[in-house]
């Protein structure tokens, strides 16, 4: 995926303006919250267990080579195959290499956000090799040709009417009465058409929700089955990965699946969860005949050991997102890479370095929720004022605003000067909003109000009343 992050100003601009996107967020934006609240409120012990999740990933991070060491050995040890990919183009060859070997024409992929990272369909396509999507959203967005913009719903931006019109474009047989008038009718229509595609595929591709290092597990959780239908029909079973989804014990994960539902959806647990522990034994009705996980690290590795190795707990439930005015306002598309939302503002940049995304830490209004309803308590308020320093330090952003920070440090460095400033620039500002008490443009400051208004001032400044009430308290 060709990342645009440096295009944030502009990518929101044009979301502000798309009114169909405006439209889905509408629609959806109080429904993920709502549900998280009435989840989290029928679980007592949901804060204790946010201590238990963050506790389970930190230790994990500190030890993160031995319970690497260790699921290798157990991965191994059931029949299963490593591959470890540093970078996305060792990810890429390794995943093209297996389904070469296994002759693979057609590969079917349950939602995976790091096959997004690292482009696999577009590089299995290269090769001549056929990738089809079976998650219902990510179906539609590969009729569509779009990225996902949600890293739960992929498809969050889109219309039921959006559905449909792509719909038809594939399954040209449908009759032209034929009504779609739920997501869950597409969703039947969509299953006749995947359930050859399944039975025809010579190797599926899954992600991983956890790694589990006791075990040489891998865990996925799907509400429409079809990751098990992607691991278990094909041949060969791919589980691309990274590092940061390891775990120590089956007790550690099952601690992490309470969380990660009543996060992302407001679910007690998904439909289905399921654990993959190596290809077929003897004796066993299905499965696959081979399994491989592509355990790839892409940059990860650089982000222990440093302030930003908090956000390598993420458990990709998305509540950051779900809970985010910005991520609400402009949608998941204007982030400009896979990862959007607060937890992109901190991911991407680490992934992708801070003068490509050096927007995307910029674009939060510090509200705090994010961190809120984090279910692995990630401060990532403080990992974006992190960004924002390194950005600083690196003369990366525009000039105009480092000389007015610069000013505003002049006058910061002179309390006095600084009390009469604010003083004279509150009188001003309430003089030229007088008539409306808001102020619609301000000199200097065109490109601030050309998306909102500015409320005059009113009464004293915060100095004075502080100063005031200080006194009165005497």
């Amino acid at each position: 995926m060709l990342a645009t992050s440096k295009e944030f100003k502009q990518n929101a601009h044009h979301a502000m303006a798309d009114r169909g996107l405006q439209k889905a967020l509408a629609r959806t934006r109080p429904q993920n919250p709502a549900k998280r609240a009435a989840a989290v409120a029928a679980l007592p012990e949901f804060e204790q267990l946010r201590d238990i999740g963050r506790d389970i990933k930190n230790h994990t991070l500190q030890h993160l080579d031995f319970y690497l060491e260790t699921w290798e050995a157990n991965v191994l040890s059931n029949g299963g195959h490593v591959h470890w990919a540093s970078t996305a183009d060792d990810a890429r060859a390794a995943v093209l290499a297996i389904c070469q070997q296994a002759g693979a024409r057609t590969v079917t992929k349950g939602k995976s956000m790091v096959s997004e990272e690292l482009a696999i369909n577009e590089h299995l396509e290269a090769h001549g090799i056929i990738p089809i999507e079976t998650d219902l959203g990510e179906y539609i967005l590969q009729i569509r040709k779009e990225p996902p913009s949600h890293i739960i719903g992929p498809a969050f931006h889109l219309n039921r009417e959006d559905w449909e019109e792509s719909f038809r474009k594939v399954h040209t047989h449908l009759p032209a009465d034929r009504v779609f008038a739920e997501k869950r009718d597409i969703q039947a229509e969509a299953r006749v058409l995947l359930r050859d595609k399944f039975l025809a595929a010579d190797v599926g591709i899954t992600g991983a929700n956890f790694l589990i290092a006791e075990t040489g597990s891998s865990v996925i959780v799907t509400n429409e089955g079809n990751g098990d239908l992607t691991q278990t029909i094909p041949r060969v079973h791919i589980v691309l990965a990274s590092i940061e989804k390891m775990v120590p014990t089956l007790e550690d994960a099952t601690s992490l699946l309470r969380l990660l539902a009543r996060s992302a959806t407001g679910q007690e647990f998904s439909v289905y969860t399921t654990f993959s522990t190596g290809g077929r034994l003897a004796g066993d009705l299905d499965g696959p005949e081979e399994y491989h996980v592509v355990i790839v690290d892409n940059g990860r590795s650089a982000m222990v050991g440093t302030p930003f190795q908090d956000m390598l707990r993420c458990i990709r439930c998305a509540a950051c997102m779900n809970h985010c005015p910005v991520y609400q306002t402009v949608g998941g598309h204007s982030y400009g890479w896979v990862y959007p939302g607060p937890m992109g503002s901190v991911l991407t940049p680490s992934l992708i370095g801070v003068d490509q995304a050096g927007d995307l830490p910029n674009a939060s209004t510090f509200c705090g929720k994010c961190e809120s309803v984090c279910p692995v308590k990630i401060p990532l308020p403080n990992l974006m004022r992190h960004w924002r320093e390194r950005e600083f330090e690196r003369h990366l952003q525009p000039a105009s605003v480092r000389s007015n920070l610069a000013l505003w440090a002049w006058f910061v460095r002179r309390p006095a000067l600084y009390r009469t400033a604010t003083r004279l620039a509150a009188w001003g500002l309430s003089l030229l909003g007088r008539k409306q008490n808001r102020l619609t443009s301000l000199p200097l400051a065109g490109s601030w109000t050309a998306g909102r208004d500015l409320p005059t001032p009113e009464g004293d400044t915060f100095f004075a009343r502080y100063a005031r009430q200080q006194r009165n308290a005497r």
